[in-house]
Order: structure tokens, then C-alpha cells, then sequence
């Protein structure tokens, strides 16, 4: 049967979280996932350690046991997974939502890489972590650049760029330099970002102070060539040599997916989707938003554990139009 009663894009949490609600609920829904399951958090660099403690990254009430307090990505990766298995979510892996549109009887058709769906309501829970804030700088899509990081062990020995100073760039810099890489920062602020995790800000910080990590504020890459970087350091082009740039300047939604879908965009650099904040409905009638995707390009705004309650908000409000039958 390919008609459900809700169709959710995005197998991370907070899709999780979505399908868990709407399997509770008594209704037919899938999950649609292009990649893995939590493919984003798969993404994430594979020492990364979590701002949130545990017990906030938790659906449903299921325990998350995790040996420190904030646990890493490796624990998160296999707490979801539990947590998909146990509940036996109807999710497709690998599967990219190419169209979706409302046809005349006011239901949505979805059409993926593999087969066509429908249905009633629909959820939108992309997060953000997919489309790389470029640089729009020449030499940017050289092989040696790349807005992910995962590894600190293949820079070993090279030098190495890392552009900004929020958590991401921080991070890539610190495990970087230990494995043995020659570090620049290129900052556009005058400072180490304040969203920098607290038990790590000292450190950067001090690594900046006594040489071991070159930070240069107030600058900017103004061009990538094979064997170096120009860079605008407070109104003075320098070049340095650099065998790779971790350009990792944040991400954005999917945002033309959304304005195809009918979702209006604020008129501000945010470009915050439009929904009510009692029921996340979109401008589009049952259309949701769910986890981060809902703060535009203000990507601090939520996180897994703020926006966990999404998925309970989206269901009850479902449920209170009156076209399902609770079982």
C-alpha cells in the first residue's frame, strides 16, 4: 500500500520521534530517508562529543545510557538505532524525495528515487546539516577543500586551513593539531565564537596563546589555489601554503524543497519558514515542520532536545482535526 496517513521526510530524531507518535496514535505513516538511519549524525565527526547530556537527546522515555555525561557520536548512532528497532518504525533507508505537491483532492503526492506515495498529512523533518554555506570564492571546488570534516587522522602532517570559530571548526582545529597537523584558523569575528562548548573554549584558547594553533581574527579566504591560500587578515592580503581547507562555515535547509512545497520564507537573511508555533503547521495546509529545519538559516535556535516535543505538538493537532479514529 503506498497511501499513508502521514508521510514523514527525515529519519533523525526528530523524524524518529514523529513516527514513534503517529505509530502510538494508531495511524499508517512512513519514514523517508535519503541516506542512513540519522544520516546527519553519521556525518558528524567521529570523535564528536555532544553539548546536551544524555537524558535530553532521549525519545519516548527510552533510557540513553552513555559513559560520560555528554555522549558521543558513536553512543548517539547506536541509541537511535535501539530506539527504531525496539519501536519496529516503518522506515525506508536510502530513498530521496524528488517531488511533492498536492494534487486536486487535497493530498500530498510524494515521489522518491524508488516509488510514488500519498498522503493526507505530510512532516517535514530535514534538519539543515545537508547544503554547505559556500565561500563563493575562487578555488573553492578544488578537491582539497571540503565543508565536512570527519577524521582528524588523513591531515596528519599537511597544513591545514580550518575557516571559522563556532563548535564544528574549534573541534576540527584541536584533533587536527594533535595529529600532528600544522593548524591556521581563518575567524571573521575578533574572538573564538561564545556557542563554542565551554569545557572546550579554554582549550582552543589556550593552544591559540602559546602558538601551537596560528588564529588569524578579522580575516577572511579571499582564494584557494593548489598549493595555498590568500587570505584578507585585517585588510592585508597574505598568502600561506595549505595542503587542505576545512571550510566549515554552517549549513542551510533544504529551502528550495520547501518554497516547492508552498512554504513561505521570511524577507530577512533567516529566511525562517512560516508555521504556527502551537501546531507547527506550515502556511500549507497539513504541512509540518519538525526539529531544526523550523529556524531558517538561525541554526542555533533548535536541537534535539528543545525540539523533541515537536513530534507529541504535530500528533495532537493531527489528532484534533478529526479525520483519524484513535485505536
Amino acid at each position: 500500500m503506498n497511501h499513508f496517513d502521514i508521510i514523514i521526510i527525515g529519519g533523525g530524531p526528530i523524524g524518529i520521534a514523529c513516527g514513534i507518535e503517529a505509530k502510538k496514535n494508531g495511524l499508517s505513516y512512513l519514514i523517508i530517508e535519503k541516506g542512513c538511519l540519522v544520516n546527519s549524525l553519521f556525518n558528524y565527526p567521529v570523535n564528536m562529543q555532544f553539548f546536551s547530556s544524555s537524558e535530553l537527546l532521549e525519545l519516548d522515555n527510552i533510557p540513553f545510557i552513555s559513559k560520560e555525561n555528554k555522549p558521543r557520536r558513536s553512543e548517539a548512532l547506536e541509541y537511535y538505532r535501539r530506539v527504531v528497532t525496539t519501536h519496529s518504525l516503518n522506515i525506508h533507508l536510502f530513498e530521496t524525495v524528488v517531488n511533492a505537491k498536492k494534487n486536486k483532492e487535497d493530498v500530498f503526492q510524494i515521489t522518491t528515487t524508488k516509488e510514488n506515495y500519498t498522503a493526507k498529512d505530510v512532516i517535514i523533518a530535514t534538519g539543515f546539516y545537508d547544503i554547505p554555506n559556500p565561500l563563493d570564492i575562487p578555488g573553492e571546488n578544488l578537491p582539497k577543500v571540503s565543508h565536512y570534516y570527519t577524521d582528524p587522522h588523513y591531515y596528519a602532517g599537511m597544513d591545514v586551513v580550518v575557516v571559522g570559530a563556532s563548535n564544528s571548526s574549534v573541534d576540527a582545529a584541536l584533533e587536527c593539531y594533535r595529529k600532528g597537523a600544522k593548524v591556521t584558523m581563518v575567524i571573521r569575528d575578533n574572538e573564538i565564537s561564545s556557542h563554542v562548548k565551554y569545557w572546550v573554549k579554554p582549550d582552543i584558547e589556550n593552544r591559540i596563546n602559546e602558538g601551537s594553533i596560528t588564529a588569524l581574527f578579522n580575516s577572511n579566504l579571499k582564494e584557494i589555489t593548489k598549493n595555498s591560500v590568500v587570505i584578507d587578515n585585517n585588510n592585508t592580503e597574505i598568502t600561506i601554503k595549505n595542503d587542505f581547507v576545512l571550510a566549515l562555515t554552517g549549513y542551510r535547509p533544504n529551502f528550495v524543497f520547501l518554497e516547492q512545497l508552498g512554504v513561505t520564507l521570511s524577507k530577512d537573511n533567516n529566511q525562517t519558514p512560516t508555521y504556527n508555533t502551537e501546531t507547527m503547521e506550515t502556511n500549507v495546509t497539513n504541512l509540518y515542520l519538525a526539529g531544526v529545519v523550523c529556524g531558517g538559516l538561525n541554526t542555533h535556535t533548535w536541537f534535539i532536545e528543545n525540539s523533541r516535543i515537536h513530534a507529541v505538538t504535530i500528533l495532537t493537532h493531527i489528532i484534533s482535526k478529526y479525520r483519524y479514529c484513535r485505536f
